[in-house]
């Protein structure tokens, strides 16, 4: 595989996974909505292009984005929310014809353990549990992935992370202060952003293609006892868990990412 790569979505994740293969020498393409990041983009030696994917619509030069490009990294979240909801399935769709027409070989999703649904008991999900998603994002998060895993023009992987955390990102920042918040035994499931870009780069090197991946730290304290201690540790309001109520919720296991593929977590949560 060539080292030329096109990454569509250049967001909280794409950017420093750009960045970094960049340092790797890779010839970097990005994408983005938003002229103030295309400046930035420019700036970090990867190369900016303006790409908007709509359900029945694709603005800006996408068969150039990939243009001399075997790698393609998808990695933008459903809109399902908001003012204008947009399907994520009929985004992918729009997008396959200029893949498969590209010199793209190969493809890495960025989905989520959402495929998965929480329940009571709880489950511990391996990497060949079936998803059986039963909410609107799971469902479009797995038909996405479908409609990718199974075309014939390119292999792709698919990436199933958990809560993403990083140095400026956390949930506790959402909940501190909160009060009545449900699941309070529900185990957590995240994984640090240097985590999944350690991650695309292990795909790459070991030639892992053709596989559906979970990625998630592989310690699972509870939800009300993992919040707490982190609130206290940052100075932030203590948030407030349900009592005496069930908790629903799932246990991912990356069982084979760390002990068939030798994928090393480094990054604590």
């Amino acid at each position: 595989m060539n080292k030329k790569i096109s990454i569509l979505g250049c967001g909280w994740l794409g950017l420093p996974l750009a960045q970094q293969f960049v340092t790797k020498g890779y010839e970097v393409k990005g994408s983005t909505t938003s002229i103030s990041k295309h400046h930035e983009l420019k700036e970090q030696n990867i190369q900016p292009y303006i790409v908007e994917l709509h359900e029945n619509e694709v603005y800006g030069d996408f068969d150039q984005f990939l243009e001399g490009s075997e790698l393609l990294v998808i990695n933008f979240p459903p809109k399902l929310n908001g003012e204008s909801p947009e399907s994520l399935v009929k985004k992918i769709k729009k997008c396959l014809p200029f893949i498969e027409k590209s010199t793209v070989k190969k493809v890495i999703f960025v989905s989520s353990t959402a495929v998965f649904p929480d329940s009571f008991p709880m489950k511990t999900i391996y990497e060949d549990t079936p998803p059986q998603p039963n909410d609107e994002r799971g469902k479009q998060l797995l038909e996405s992935e479908n409609r990718l895993r199974y075309n014939t023009h390119f292999e792709t992987t698919i990436l199933r992370f958990g809560g993403l955390i990083g140095e400026e990102r956390h949930p506790i920042n959402f909940i501190a202060g909160k009060k009545n918040i449900d699941n309070p035994e529900a185990p957590v499931n995240l994984i640090h952003q240097q985590d999944c870009i350690n991650l695309i780069f292990h795909i790459i090197d070991h030639n892992l293609w053709g596989k559906a991946l979970n990625a998630t730290y592989p310690k699972h304290p509870k939800r009300n006892e993992y919040y707490t201690e982190k609130a206290a540790t940052l100075g932030l309001e203590i948030p407030e868990f349900k009592t005496n109520t069930i908790s629903k919720g799932k246990y991912i296991s990356c069982k084979y990412l760390r002990e068939k593929y030798g994928f090393e977590f480094l990054n604590e949560i």
